[in-house]
Order: structure tokens, then sequence, then C-alpha cells
């Protein structure tokens, strides 16, 4: 399995597997919002658990069926995503960046797997929600709280509104940004001209 694309499936799989174990033990035995928060480090790193019918940091795109909409992205994602991995191995790219991307499509389909099913199987789906197919909501858990509370009414738009400095997020979401990060800062290594990773392609 040295050089098989599979062992980057596999961390994939990890990443899904601990992610939702995760979630799952916060669903099953933590209460949602402060009350039943856990402090780790202080007041600054907090396990918080919170649900997010939406996008990165809560949002949500602003029209009917937006979820679905959302959903439908998130498994053409995926599925570019694991091509993209395939496509990165066939042409031997460097294995830190195989491994980021199997980071990416991990935390991709943790993710998505909440959208899709809890809306059923942990019956989180909103209120207002059509049906509980494909309208699950994210949970999230970790919460690092660098500032929290009102801003001043004379701030533009934001003004008189509660807020974090920090989102609450999981593993999946963990995943995403440290593969991002590690991407941005050894882009030179991993993102090699196409012509010279071609000419790395064994001749059978």
């Amino acid at each position: 399995m040295k050089n098989s694309v599979l062992k980057y499936f596999l961390i994939s799989l990890g990443v899904i597997i601990l992610d939702h174990v995760v979630k799952l033990l916060v669903h099953f035995n933590m209460i949602k919002g402060s009350a039943g928060q856990i402090k780790i480090f202080g007041d600054w790193f907090k396990l918080h658990y919170l649900t997010n019918p939406g996008m990165a940091f809560g949002m949500e795109l602003p029209f009917e069926n937006s979820k679905i909409v959302l959903t439908v992205f998130r498994i053409i994602a995926m599925v570019a995503i694991g091509y993209y991995l395939y496509y990165l191995h066939q042409r031997q790219a460097p294995k830190g960046l195989l491994v980021c991307i199997g980071l990416i499509l991990g935390g991709a389909i943790g993710n998505l797997i909440d959208s899709v099913f809890y809306g059923v199987f942990l019956d989180n789906a909103p209120f207002d929600a059509p049906f509980p197919w494909f309208y699950g909501q994210v949970v999230d858990m970790f919460y690092i709280d660098i500032w929290e509370g009102y801003l001043p009414d004379w701030i533009p738009l934001l003004g008189g509104d509660h807020m974090a400095l920090w989102p609450v997020f999981n593993i999946a979401d963990s995943s995403i940004f440290v593969s991002i990060i590690f991407m941005l800062l050894f882009q030179k290594r991993y993102f090699k001209k196409e012509e010279s990773l071609e000419t790395n392609i064994p001749i059978e």
C-alpha cells in the first residue's frame, strides 16, 4: 500500500470517524449552550455544545430552501475533492499535499453527514424545516473564547448585537482549517507546475 492512494482516503475516513465519535459524545452527554459549557483551559478554551444550521460562522444563504442548495453543493464538493486527491496522487504530488487534501475531504464529508442524517437520527433539524432529511444541523463543540459581549450601539450595522470573536467549531472544521494553513505555508513546495508533476508519472 506504499504507493496507493487508498492510504490518503483512509486518512479521510479517520477524520470522519473521530469527528462523529466526538459529536455523538457531545450530543448525548452535554446540555446545549452556556448551561452545559465545560471549561478546559480557564475561560479561553471550552467545550460548548452548539448546532449550526448553515455554513461556517452560522451564516445562511438568504433564500428559501437554501439548506438543500448548501447540502447539494457539499455533495458536489466532496466528489470533486475526492477526484482531485486521486488526480494529484496519479501525478505523484508531494505527500504533504496529499495528506492535506485527505484531511480536507474527511472534514467536508464529516459535516455533510450532519446535514444529511442528523435531522433524522439526532432530531436536530430546525423547527421550520419542511422535512428532517438534508436539514440536519452541524454539531459544534470547541470554543476559543477570546472575547464575547455586546457591541456598542454606535457601531454601524452590528451595534447592539451580541458577538463572540471566535466561532464554535468541530473536528471536521479543524481538519479543514489546519490543512489550508499548511497548504499556504508550503505552497511553493506543494504546488509545482503541472508539467513538472506530469514528468514524474512512471512509464509502464
